[in-house]
């Protein structure tokens, strides 16, 4: 059984990141991996552990919903987003792997954000990179 790794944020480019995870994880017949990376730090206290446990367990219900097989995983080891995102992409052998971005500015679509270039550039596996509605 393969796998698909989704990079999800509370956020509508992470929901729509995280529908398009399925759908790949349903049309392949593969395990979903979804990953919520934290950077840590004195900004992520006990209330925003608490509120990213929360978003948590409200993709856990819709997972669990959609029939397939998956794993969840919050990380919060002081690395970028992209650091983890291609890490566990290695380490399961991932198939796919899913991001949302975020709409920009005229100028800003000149450059994405960082961590979507480096996962797009350094991805050991296609790269899905889907837009919020």
């Amino acid at each position: 059984m393969g796998t698909v790794v989704v990079g999800y944020v509370p956020k509508p480019e992470g929901e729509a990141a995280l529908a398009a995870g399925i759908n790949e994880a349903k049309l392949r017949g593969s395990k979903l991996v979804v990953v919520n990376s934290h950077r840590g730090g004195q900004e992520f206290d006990g209330s925003a552990a608490r509120a990213a446990e929360g978003e948590l367990e409200t993709i856990k219900s819709t997972l669990e919903e959609s029939g397939v097989e998956h794993d969840i995983r919050q990380l919060v080891r002081g690395f970028e987003p992209a650091e983890d995102l291609i890490s566990i992409a290695e380490a399961n052998n991932a198939e796919l792997l899913v991001i949302g971005l975020r709409r920009r500015s005229p100028v800003g679509k000149l450059i994405l954000g960082s961590n979507a270039q480096r996962v797009l550039l350094d991805a050991p596996c296609p790269v899905l990179a889907v837009k919020a509605q």
